[in-house]
């Protein structure tokens, strides 16, 4: 299966994390006896530490990953040092600061590592061998705004779509939508059996009602990288039509959801989907391990349904996770071989199947083994990829347009503010402090 996302033009997934026990060590004082820090000729072996936020990821570094790698590059050695995620930006900078930090860093996308980067923490790779294999969209998350240089390696994106229960479907006889409008016949015929909620999600936590319900189907609205990049511009307003119709249809699943979903959290719609109770869950792919793991129906996925009359698709391709340099790293050399390593086809390989639904964003060919990942993959191929129109350069001044449709998607379905006012509102954020789009 190709993947695509590095031939486009220019362009935090939301993951689970698992808390970590025990003592921090530094794992750069526990190497195997007889091997020997440094890169001169007496022949040791090196030892990298890797820091991450992806604490649930463990496992699979060890036990998949970095045995590749190490088979290939016996004398570098990379120990994944990952830290809990809400604790991962503060623990970073402090040790940034204090000099502790790893050598391989785990970057985030945009803000937080272009901060990191200029202020001096972060090496530049526009140069690094395998960068070639990206393309705009994929590296815009880790380079300067006006892309001519970059700091990380980009590891992995999600996509966004809509997973749902085969067993309800094949018991009510419906199948997925291509359409909005096979879509809401879909919820209709769902709601009328009375027997499960059609859509599974809650608005408590406010963050699942923008990620999974306006970034999800907004994109076929605005047009993808098209109107994400004309926002940037100012060229197109949040108050335009396409967006206040993107509302407007999000609007619209408020009659599906749960009972009580004003109060349900994020966990609580996870375990009332995968306990069968609801029919379709609109989700990212960084539901599917977990989902797999906890649901014992067949699950199937569909990409977000198109407006009536639209030939074209977009779906949101957002990119999650890269990998960059310490700009202080005493080993250099040994991190850029493995950040050269991380740009390689096997690279893509091995990561897309340890960890399904996080996708490699080079265009080298990648089989997914897990078919609902695989599911999700397959949209690259008939539709453009975008990312969340809220994550670069938007988030930067106050109110912060991230945070702010948060707020106005979870209020939207609530009933409280009206799709236009919503749009409207987003508009006058923007207003207050980014100059392209005052007016």
């Amino acid at each position: 299966m190709s993947n695509r996302l590095g031939r486009l033009a220019p362009a935090v997934g939301v993951v689970l994390a698992l808390a970590a026990c025990g003592e921090s060590v530094d794992p750069r004082q526990d190497t195997d006896a007889g091997d020997t820090e440094g890169t001169g000729g007496g022949g040791g072996q090196v030892t990298l530490v890797m820091e991450s936020w992806r604490n649930d990821d463990l496992a699979i570094w060890e036990d998949v990953i970095l045995p590749a790698f190490h088979e290939e590059h016996p004398d570098i050695r990379v120990t994944f040092q990952p830290t809990a995620p809400d604790e991962y930006d503060a623990a970073l900078d402090a040790k940034l600061s204090g000099g502790t930090a790893g050598d391989l860093i785990t970057c985030r996308p945009f803000d937080v590592s272009l901060r990191l980067y200029e202020e001096g923490h972060l090496a530049p790779l526009t140069e690094l061998a395998g960068m070639e294999a990206f393309g705009d969209v994929a590296r815009a998350a880790w380079s300067t705004d006006d892309g001519s240089e970059s700091f990380c390696v980009p590891m992995a994106s999600v996509i966004h779509g809509f997973l749902y229960n085969v067993e309800i479907f094949d018991e009510l006889g419906v199948t997925p939508p291509e359409t909005e409008e096979q879509f809401h016949q879909l919820l209709d015929t769902i709601a009328a059996d009375g027997t499960y909620a059609p859509l599974v999600m809650g608005t408590a936590d406010q963050w699942e009602a923008a990620t999974m319900g306006l970034q999800n189907i907004g994109p076929n609205y605005w047009n993808g990288e098209e109107g994400r990049q004309a926002l940037i511009d100012g060229t197109e307003r949040f108050d335009d039509e396409q967006y206040v119709a993107a509302f407007t249809e999000l609007a619209s699943w408020a009659e599906y959801l749960p009972d009580g979903y004003q109060s349900m959290t994020y966990p609580d719609s996870q375990n009332m989907f995968t306990l069968g109770r609801g029919a379709i869950f609109p989700a990212g792919s960084w539901e599917i391990a977990l989902f797999n793991q906890q649901a014992d129906f067949e699950m199937g996925a569909f990409a977000p349904p198109v407006p009536e009359g639209q030939d074209s698709c977009y779906i949101s391709d957002h990119t999650d996770i890269g990998v960059g340099m310490n700009a202080a790293t005493d080993h250099p050399e040994e991190a850029r071989t493995f950040l050269e390593w991380t740009t390689t086809a096997e690279f893509a390989d091995l990561y897309a199947n340890a960890l399904p639904g996080f996708f490699p964003m080079s265009d080298h060919e990648v089989e997914v083994d897990d078919p609902l990942a695989q599911e999700f993959l397959s949209w690259r191929d008939r539709c453009e990829s975008t990312i969340r129109n809220s994550y670069q350069i938007l988030s930067r001044g106050e109110p912060n347009l991230e945070n702010q449709l948060w707020d106005l998607s979870a209020q939207v379905l609530n009933g409280t503010v009206e799709p236009q006012e919503a749009a409207v509102q987003a508009q006058a954020g923007l207003d207050r402090w980014y100059e392209p789009q005052q007016q």
